[in-house]
């Protein structure tokens, strides 16, 4: 009995461990804002300190959960411009990176994948239409690293108090859930 408890649980736990790196699990706005902080610049109230969001040199938004980060900015023909940042934010010569990404319809997603053009990587094929979709960002450092997956919703309306669209917006117009902010 005590066997089939363990083995159950073990089950249980892989099967949550894989809906959750798949994204499967549905949070609350609470539990999504809490999950989004970068717990190492916490403050001495245990709750973290909000940095403002900046948008890239083109004005796209900031990866930053690669280094050297990366502008993920949506082209006029809704093609994806990748751009690789220096530590000051400022546009520097893509290197070994690769990108691929997915998004728009779930059920009929758009793939892209990139190819150098200069000193910058620019998607395959474009977004379909639609301003508001989620996104998946599969970013390769180096060819033999791990990748780095960025999650987010692609919101292409503009912001109504920045110059930015709202995927990238840099201001704090007071929307609790605003999808364009790095809570």
């Amino acid at each position: 009995m005590k066997t089939k408890l363990n083995n159950r649980l073990k089950v249980f736990a892989a099967s949550t461990f894989t809906l959750a790196l798949i994204g499967g699990g549905s949070l609350t706005a609470e539990e999504k804002n809490h999950a989004d902080h970068d717990h190492a610049e916490q403050g001495e109230n245990g709750h973290a300190d909000h940095k403002k969001a900046k948008a890239g040199p083109n004005g796209g938004k900031v990866l930053d959960g690669v280094e050297p980060h990366l502008e993920f900015f949506v082209t006029k023909d809704r093609k994806v411009q990748i751009t690789a940042l220096d530590e000051h934010g400022k546009a520097t010569p893509i290197a070994e990176q690769s990108v691929k990404v997915m998004g728009g319809d779930r059920s009929a997603p758009t793939r892209m994948i990139f190819v150098k053009q200069g000193d910058i990587l620019v998607s395959d094929v474009a977004f379909p239409e639609g301003n508001d979709f989620p996104v998946v960002v599969q970013v390769k450092v180096t060819p033999d690293a791990m990748s780095v997956i960025e999650k987010f919703n692609l919101n292409l309306n503009n912001c109504p108090t920045c110059e930015h669209a709202e995927y990238a917006c840099t201001c704090d117009h007071g929307d609790e859930g605003h999808e364009g902010h790095d809570h």
